[in-house]
């Protein structure tokens, strides 16, 4: 029998999971330089275009890089449609000066990846939305904001997990009934009626930073289920391996047998789980912010701009304000594919 790989090969190997790797690590830049990456903020708005459809952007060796402007006209309804005008080109900088920010929160800044030479200018790359805000850039902070709520629900959610999970099979008997009751009660309510409730009952003039931390804490609550179902599986089994008596004959305390012995010999299993479940806490906060109940404006999430594409209207006269739906399912493909190859790679028999 041959020497298994090493879990980086094995996950090298799959091909998807590389693929799902880059969009990831893509999108965490997108996460922590939203500003930067963005042309504009998110609260710029222009009602002179409104529903502009998407520019494309033109690069030449005398002007560098444009945009064509727009020609409008209303019909009968009042209605605008809009036109590419050729004959007006809009210059277009790289590293161009806007809107002033703090980048990481910290630094000083005023520098965008991409912008119009004149702020002013209509670029709207991926088009404009019912009050002429760009797609662009409201799609970018959407991501963060869906990502980082994904991240910080699945965190608590691991501390929950990890916790609950471990005291039920390490101590077992009582305790481990007990805690077991409990998640069978937690797992058995309906997920979707439940999350609506809570958020619902959140008040409508609270902050966005109260509002964005409840959110995470209430798709925590019933994300932990699984993953200490898990941890409580893998402490059954470990508690009397070897290597656990060999310490506790050695004098070492619960406590350290625990966080120095059992939780390290499977981390990688807790590291794909981990990943695994972030896609389903983003897609709740989707759905939530989409019906109303989850992020609310002036907070931009992928659900809050979903909630903008609803009419017939805007599919009929903007078909690019659905990208966020496509968005969504390009992060929840990619860190399904990454959590796939971490957990493969984290299986010996599979190597």
């Amino acid at each position: 029998m041959g020497r298994p790989r090493p879990a980086w090969r094995t996950f090298r190997r799959h091909k998807p999971a590389v693929a799902g790797a880059v969009i990831t690590l893509f999108l965490l830049l997108v996460v922590l330089f939203a500003e930067f990456l963005a042309p504009f903020g998110t609260g710029r708005l222009n009602a002179d275009y409104t529903y502009a459809p998407p520019q494309t952007l033109r690069v030449s060796l005398s002007e560098g890089l444009y945009v064509h402007g727009y020609s409008f006209e209303q019909d009968e309804n009042l209605r605008i449609h809009y036109s590419i005008d050729e004959s007006e080109r809009i210059p277009v900088r790289l590293l161009a000066k806007g809107e002033p920010y703090r980048l990481l929160g910290v630094i000083p800044a005023d520098r965008h990846l991409i912008g119009p030479v004149n702020p002013d200018d209509p670029m709207y790359l991926l088009g404009s939305d019912r009050v002429g805000r760009d797609q662009l850039s409201r799609l970018i902070h959407a991501t963060r904001i869906s990502l980082s709520v994904g991240l910080v629900g699945v965190a608590l959610a691991f501390v929950l997990g990890v916790a609950l999970g471990g005291i039920s099979g390490y101590l077992s008997g009582r305790v481990d009934t007990l805690i077991q009751r409990l998640i069978e009660f937690v797992m058995a309510v309906p997920t979707l009626p439940l999350w609506l409730g809570m958020t619902a009952a959140i008040p409508v003039d609270i902050g966005p930073v109260r509002r964005y931390f409840l959110i995470s804490v209430i798709l925590s609550l019933l994300a932990w289920t699984t993953l200490a179902r898990e941890v409580r599986g893998r402490f059954l089994m470990l508690r009397h391996e070897d290597f656990v008596t060999a310490a506790r004959l050695d004098g070492a305390t619960g406590k350290r047998i625990v966080f120095r012995h059992m939780l390290p010999s499977f981390t990688s299993h807790l590291i794909a789980a981990l990943t695994l479940s972030i896609p389903g806490v983003i897609l709740a906060e989707t759905a939530l912010s989409w019906l109303g109940l989850g992020m609310r404006p002036p907070v931009v999430s992928l659900g809050v701009l979903l909630n903008d594409a609803t009419s017939v209207r805007v599919i009929d006269q903007a078909p690019w304000l659905l990208l966020p739906g496509l968005l969504v399912v390009v992060i929840v493909l990619a860190l399904n594919f990454v959590g796939d190859g971490l957990r493969d790679a984290a299986d010996p028999y599979r190597r």
